[in-house]
């Protein structure tokens, strides 16, 4: 198994927030990939977004 490291490019730091925020269950199954890309503000997998979609809010554009 390869130790992989997830690069924090530039961490938003209301994301950082938010992450901070989820209850400990969530936290505790996010990968350490879907952490760095959601901290650094890219795109939501999938994945990512079926964790977190019920505390997300959609934004009026």
């Amino acid at each position: 198994m390869t130790d992989k490291k997830y690069i924090i490019k530039k961490p938003d730091p209301e994301r950082v927030a938010v992450l901070r925020s989820l209850p400990k269950e969530i936290k505790e199954i996010l990968t350490g990939e879907e952490a760095a890309a959601f901290i650094n503000n890219e795109p939501l997998s999938e994945t990512l977004y079926e964790k977190l979609k019920n505390y997300l809010v959609p934004i009026d554009e």
